[in-house]
């Protein structure tokens, strides 16, 4: 029987954006059918205990660079929507690969925890799918522009944790997604581009569901270590966070991140974050 763990890792190296998303669906159907196994960590180490470090798989041409070099543009123009789409699929690539690690990195959870976090891949797969579609009906494709590098650093720092990764991966970073894409749907539906909020109609239902996988696991960890999670979060956020955290004030993402399995002490928590400076972190 082929292990689950060794397939992640084939998905997160695969370079070709057809083959990805065609073998991430491969690999959730196998896994759903029950012709794959969990190997355990020493079937997958080389002598460390752990994985070995894995290199995701990046489409040839595509350039990355500093996050701060990445032009933003404006929805008003045809370049511009191209470059925001990108912007998006870029995300939606690198969450292919979050997912997958989760899966492939940590051992000894319990079996549902890679059913979520294999689900998770398939339904970030969808939505890269959606995006780079919409990119070729603007006249390009994802690895055509420049995109950030910033997304995985986060993966290398929390390697070793899976709290700190639970902590930061789904409840950090994709939790953003929360927060700023009910108001970017609403611009793009005054722009006129229906499709294009359509396609972030779905990806803000999915991501509701991944952060809610991502605090479910977070608090079965806090809870099997004797942490209180409010602490536990904000420590991890401290201790392996390089960049800055905002205050959830609005109502339509906090209510969202309360849906998402946040409770009210842990967006406290946040709220304390964003009072001080990110250069202030170590990671």
């Amino acid at each position: 029987m082929h292990g689950l763990r060794r397939l992640a890792r084939l998905c997160i190296e695969e370079r070709g954006l057809d083959r990805k998303v065609e073998l991430t669906g491969r690999t959730i159907d196998a896994w759903r059918d029950g012709r794959l196994r969990i190997e355990p960590h020493t079937e997958l180490s080389t002598g460390t205990g752990a994985p070995d470090d894995v290199t995701p798989g990046l489409p040839p041409g595509l350039v990355l660079t500093s996050p701060t070099r990445v032009r933003r543009r404006s929805f008003g123009s045809t370049q511009g929507l191209a470059a925001f789409v990108h912007a998006i699929a870029h995300i939606e690539w690198n969450a292919i690969n979050l997912a997958w690690d989760a899966v492939w990195r940590f051992d000894a959870m319990p079996r549902e925890y890679y059913d979520d976090w294999s689900i998770v891949a398939a339904e970030e797969a969808k939505h890269f799918a959606m995006l780079r579609a919409r990119l070729i009906e603007l006249g390009t494709d994802y690895g055509a522009m420049p995109a950030h590098a910033g997304l995985w650093e986060t993966a290398q720092h929390t390697r070793h944790d899976l709290l700190a990764r639970m902590a930061l991966v789904p409840r950090v970073l994709e939790a953003r997604g929360l927060d700023v894409t009910p108001g970017l749907i609403e611009k793009l539906r005054r722009s006129g581009d229906e499709a294009t909020a359509r396609i972030l109609e779905v990806v803000l239902r999915d991501e509701v569901g991944h952060v809610r996988i991502g605090s479910h696991w977070f608090h079965y960890l806090c809870e099997r270590r004797g942490l209180a999670p409010a602490a536990a979060f904000e420590a991890a956020v401290r201790t392996h966070f390089r960049g800055r955290t905002r205050a959830i004030v609005d109502a339509v993402p906090r209510r969202l991140r309360i849906e998402a399995g946040f409770r009210e002490d842990e967006l406290d928590a946040l709220a304390r974050l964003a009072e001080e400076p990110a250069t202030g972190r170590v990671s």
